[in-house]
């Protein structure tokens, strides 16, 4: 009887020790900190964070959302935020520029090219000799030449006026002031949903562009956290796939920034679980960067992606 008493006290304090694979105790997981810009990228980490699966990980995941690239941007340069979700042109930019940092999963989030109702435009092919709006040497830029290149459209062939802003491009779009442009959703769904066109996506063209990226500090500190945050991101993956959107669609309003009345058709991404991002597309975005002289010619986003962090469910 002592013996089993032992060996209870012993299974507990090896029970203390674990938390849901992690080898830290829940009470040494440091805090992650995330940045995100609203989009349905990040929408399964906000899932992982409201509906408790974070806290059911142990893990503390304090998401923090920026209305611009350039102040996410300095915010993780700065070390105030641990990662981000990011495009690869940024990502790529950032470490050719001496940044150190990692990409440990891509995301599921698509860009659309949106045509004005009255602009004639309703298949790629179409776009030659019009004004898409851009945000010159950014993702938006990389999509849009992605998809002239895949129409066979030379670059010369079209005019890329540069707005930066997404809402701006959104209100020239809808009053005629431009033929097309790139827009991520919930902006691209509300363009849709007033009448204007959805030429094409980028999931259709097989071009993904956006992953979570860690600071070369947060992975070497925060190793174990950033594998846990990754497998409540599975998680939560899950969770959407198996419960009604009525379930959580109080997040798409409220962080992913969809209008109420479009939260319940707006057309989601195919959320997979966490995988690396292919060696193709960030070849290809290396190539685009290289093309435009904005990294250098030696730099090839060979240590971009990281391994490593994607645990079991």
């Amino acid at each position: 009887m002592k013996f089993f008493s032992i060996l209870c006290s012993v299974v507990l304090v090896l029970s203390a020790c674990t938390n849901s694979g992690s080898s830290k105790k829940a009470s040494e997981l440091q805090p992650i900190r995330l940045g995100a810009m609203s989009s349905m990228d990040y929408l399964p980490f906000v899932v992982a964070k409201k509906q408790g699966i974070y806290d059911s990980l142990g893990l503390e995941v304090d998401i923090v959302k920026f209305f611009s690239a350039n102040d996410r941007d300095a915010a993780f340069q700065a070390g105030n935020v641990d990662g981000t979700v990011i495009d690869y042109t940024g990502a790529a930019l950032q470490q050719a520029g001496g940044i150190g940092l990692g990409i440990v999963m891509k995301n599921d989030g698509y860009f659309c090219l949106i045509a004005g109702k009255e602009s004639g435009v309703e298949r790629i092919e179409q776009l030659k000799n019009t004004n898409i709006a851009v945000s010159h040497n950014t993702v938006i830029e990389y999509a849009t030449d992605q998809i002239l290149a895949q129409a066979g459209i030379a670059l010369e062939e079209v005019n890329k006026p540069e707005i930066n802003k997404i809402p701006i491009r959104l209100e020239m779009l809808q009053n005629g002031q431009i033929d097309a442009s790139i827009l991520p959703d919930p902006f691209a769904s509300i363009a849709v949903n007033n009448g204007h066109i959805l030429v094409v996506t980028t999931r259709e063209l097989g071009i993904s562009v956006t992953g979570t990226v860690f600071s070369t500090k947060a992975l070497k500190k925060k190793n174990e956290e950033i594998k846990l945050l990754v497998k409540g991101y599975n998680q939560a993956v899950e969770y959407i796939h198996k419960h009604p959107r009525s379930d959580w669609i109080h997040i798409l309003i409220e962080d992913a920034g969809v209008p109420e009345n479009l939260a319940e058709k707006i057309t989601l991404p195919l959320f997979t679980l966490a995988a690396l991002p292919s060696s193709e597309d960030i070849k290809r975005t290396v190539d685009w960067l290289a093309a435009k002289k904005l990294v250098s010619s030696t730099y090839t986003g060979d240590t971009l992606v990281v391994v490593g962090y994607r645990m079991p469910n």
